[in-house]
C-alpha cells in the first residue's frame, strides 16, 4: 500500500449511545472488536505449523486495513488515552513478541510511537519494563520500516524530560544498542532509516555525554594487544563509531541534506570531548577518511561558486559542524600528510567564499526591514547560528593561514586560491581577533608577492586606525 487507509468516519459504524471515544466520532465497540481480532490473528498465526518464513509473514488485508486505522487514529490524544485504559500497550507487546509478520510489528510499534506523543500514555509505555526491553531488542530487527518506527518512538521518549532518564538507563544497561545502531549506519542503504538512526544517535549524545564517551571508548578498547584466541575469533568484530558515521554520511550525501546535517552534528558533538577527539586523530585511517570526506563536502558540495550567497543560511549548521571538526583535526594533526596545507589549498577558496557570502547576507539583512509578525525568536536564532558559522570559519581560516609557507603561497597564487580580493576579505573578518596569524601570513606573503603584501599591510593599518 502507498499509504495507510483513512480512519473510519461516524458513517462507518453504527452509532450506539455512549459508544464514542470522548469528543471524537470513533467507536469504542469498533476498537474492542479490532483489538480482539488482532489477538486472535496472532494466536492463530502462532498455532500454525511452520511452513517457512513467507507462509507466516502475510497479514490479512482486512486486518491490515483495520489496524492501520487504529494507527492513524492513535494520533488523537483521546484515542491514545482510551487505548491506554484498554491496556493496548500490553496487548501490542504480546502481538510484537508473538507475531512473525514484519508489517504487523511495524504497525504496532507505530501505534505506540503515536501514543508516546502524549504525557500520560508516554509514561505508561515507558514504565512498562517488559515493553521497554522488547523495543530495544527490535533494534536488531532486519525490517527497515520496523526499525524506523522503533527509532521514532525512542526519539520521542528521549525528547521529553518526564521519561528521558528511564530510557537512558535502559540503553546504558544494554551495550548491544550501540552495536545495532552502528551496524545499521554502516550497512543500510535506506535513506529514511539512516536519517532516523542518525537523529537517535544525535539525541542520545546530546542529552547524555557520559553515554557518548562510553560508546566512543568501545572501539579503542576492542583493539587486541595480545594474540587473538580461537574463541575471540568467533566473536563478531565490534564496528567502529567513526567509520559507521562516515558510511551513513556518504549514503546521505546526495539524497538527504537534512540527514547529512544530523550526522555532521554527531561528529561535532564527539569532538567536544577529549575521548572523541582522540578517537579520530589517534587512528591515522579514521582521521584520514574523516578529513578527506569533510574536505570533499566543503570543496565540492557545500557553498559552491555557482550558488547564491544565501546558500550559507540554508547550510549554516552543516557548514559549522564540518568546519568545527576539520579545525580540531587540523590543530591536532597538522604535521600529518593528509592535513599538510600544500595538499589542501582549495580549502582557502572555500573558506573565503563562505566569509564573503556571510558578508553579503549580513548586508542584505541590515537593509531589509523585518516584516510585521516575523517571529523575533526565529530571527535571533538565525543570527546566532550565522555568528557561530563565522566564528568557526575564522578560527579554521586563521589556523591555515598561519601554517602557509612561501612555497604554499606561490602555489596558491598560481592556482587562484590566494588573490587580493580573498586576502582583503580574510582581513575584514579575521581582524582584530586573529591579528597574529594575519600578521604572520602577511610577512610570508611578502617573500612571495611583495606588492600584494604591501596592500595587506596598508589594509591592516587602516583597520587598526578605524578600530
Amino acid at each position: 500500500m502507498d499509504r495507510n487507509p483513512s480512519p473510519p468516519t461516524s458513517d462507518d459504524e453504527e452509532e450506539l449511545p455512549g459508544d464514542s471515544i470522548g469528543s471524537t466520532v470513533y467507536s469504542k465497540h469498533w476498537f474492542f472488536s479490532t483489538l480482539t481480532k488482532l489477538i486472535e490473528e496472532v494466536t492463530a498465526e502462532k498455532e500454525k505449523p511452520e511452513e517457512g518464513e513467507e507462509a507466516s509473514a502475510e497479514l490479512d488485508e482486512d486486518m491490515e486495513n483495520d489496524i492501520c486505522k487504529v494507527w492513524d487514529m492513535s494520533m488523537n490524544e483521546e484515542v491514545a488515552m482510551f487505548l491506554k485504559e484498554f491496556k493496548a500497550p500490553e496487548i501490542l507487546l504480546g502481538v510484537i513478541t508473538k507475531s512473525k509478520c514484519n508489517r504487523l510489528t511495524e504497525i504496532c510499534v507505530g501505534i505506540l510511537g503515536n501514543m508516546a506523543c502524549f504525557q500520560e500514555t508516554r509514561l505508561a509505555i515507558s514504565n512498562n519494563d517488559d515493553l521497554g526491553e522488547v523495543l530495544l531488542l527490535l533494534l536488531c530487527d532486519t525490517d527497515p520500516p520496523t526499525l524506523l518506527e522503533t527509532c521514532r518512538l525512542l526519539i520521542t521518549c528521549l525528547s521529553h524530560a518526564d521519561v528521558m532518564s528511564t530510557w537512558l538507563e535502559r540503553i546504558r544497561k544494554r551495550p548491544a544498542v550501540r552495536d545495532h545502531l552502528c551496524f545499521i549506519m554502516s550497512s543500510s542503504t535506506n535513506a529514511d532509516l539512516l536519517v532516523k538512526v542518525g537523529e537517535l544517535v544525535d539525541k542520545l549524545f546530546d542529552v547524555d555525554e557520559g553515554l557518548m564517551i562510553d560508546w566512543i571508548k568501545v572501539s579503542s578498547s576492542q583493539q587486541p594487544e595480545a594474540p587473538v584466541t580461537d574463541a575471540e575469533e568467533e566473536k563478531p568484530a565490534v564496528l567502529g563509531l567513526i567509520p559507521s558515521l562516515l558510511e551513513a554520511s556518504k549514503q546521505l550525501r546526495y539524497d538527504s541534506p537534512e540527514g547529512l546535517d544530523v550526522y555532521m552534528h554527531v561528529l561535532q558533538l564527539m569532538t567536544t570531548v577529549n575521548e572523541g577527539i582522540q578517537s579520530i586523530v589517534k587512528s591515522i585511517e579514521d582521521g584520514k577518511k574523516t578529513w578527506e570526506f569533510l574536505s570533499e563536502l566543503l570543496c565540492q558540495d557545500l557553498c559552491q561558486p555557482e550558488d547564491p550567497p544565501l546558500i550559507v543560511q540554508e547550510q549554516k549548521t552543516t557548514l559549522s559542524s564540518v568546519l568545527a571538526v576539520m579545525s580540531v583535526i587540523f590543530s591536532y594533526q597538522a604535521e600529518l600528510e593528509y592535513t599538510e596545507i600544500g595538499k589542501n589549498l582549495p580549502l582557502i577558496s572555500s573558506l573565503s567564499r563562505i566569509l564573503g557570502n556571510l558578508e553579503a547576507c549580513q548586508r542584505k539583512s541590515c537593509g531589509k526591514p523585518r516584516a510585521n509578525g516575523e517571529p523575533e525568536k526565529a530571527a535571533r536564532e538565525e543570527e546566532f547560528h550565522m555568528k557561530i558559522l563565522k566564528d568557526v570559519c575564522c578560527e579554521f581560516y586563521s589556523s591555515i593561514l598561519s601554517k602557509l609557507t612561501k612555497e604554499n603561497i606561490l602555489e596558491g597564487l598560481k592556482q587562484g586560491h590566494i588573490t587580493e580580493e580573498k586576502c582583503v576579505c580574510a582581513l575584514r573578518n579575521l581582524l582584530p581577533l586573529h591579528a597574529l596569524p594575519m600578521s604572520s601570513f602577511a610577512v610570508v606573503l611578502g617573500e612571495a608577492d611583495p606588492v600584494l603584501s604591501e596592500t595587506l599591510w596598508n589594509e591592516i593599518a587602516t583597520q587598526s586606525e578605524e578600530s
